[in-house]
């Protein structure tokens, strides 16, 4: 491999997800005891050709609306109680949303006012903090996993 990627400095020990991950269901147990009958999901599946997808399409449909994406936002969420939602009703979901910045269309600026008042909106945009892309549906469905039959 020519240029192997650089190793994310964002990755934790195998050891420190399992215990985020036996936190998060020791916790998410106790508030859904009372009112759940099943049990609820603790892990979340997206296939990578999936989650390409999506990112393909982002990008694609991002630019095409005028914004420049530069991330995914991952929310987490209930399934609404109802029969529709069949097995996953009343269960954790987990969600992605595109985010990303507005960005200026090109074009020649007729005198220097203009180009500096260009140039400033360009920075200010550049300082923004990114936003969910409100235009771009986020995405849903991945696979659920349940306790106690998986874990990290």
């Amino acid at each position: 491999m020519k240029n192997p990627p650089a190793k994310p400095t964002q990755l934790i020990t195998k050891e420190f997800a399992k215990e985020l991950n036996l936190n998060y269901t020791k916790k998410r147990d106790k508030l859904t005891a009372k009112s759940a009958k099943k049990e609820d999901a603790n892990a979340i599946w997206y296939s990578l050709e999936a989650l390409e997808n999506y990112i393909h399409y982002i990008k694609t449909q991002g630019a095409e609306d005028g914004y420049e994406v530069d991330g995914i936002r991952f929310y987490f969420g209930v399934y609404p109680d109802t029969k529709e939602h069949g097995e996953k009703a009343g269960l954790t979901t987990l969600f992605l949303a595109p985010t990303g910045k507005k960005v200026a269309k090109e074009k020649e600026a007729e005198t220097e006012t203009e180009t500096n008042q260009i140039n400033t909106f360009a920075k200010v945009a550049a300082a923004a903090p990114s936003a969910d892309i409100q235009s771009l549906d986020p995405m849903n469905y991945g696979n659920i996993g349940r306790p106690p039959s998986l874990f990290y």
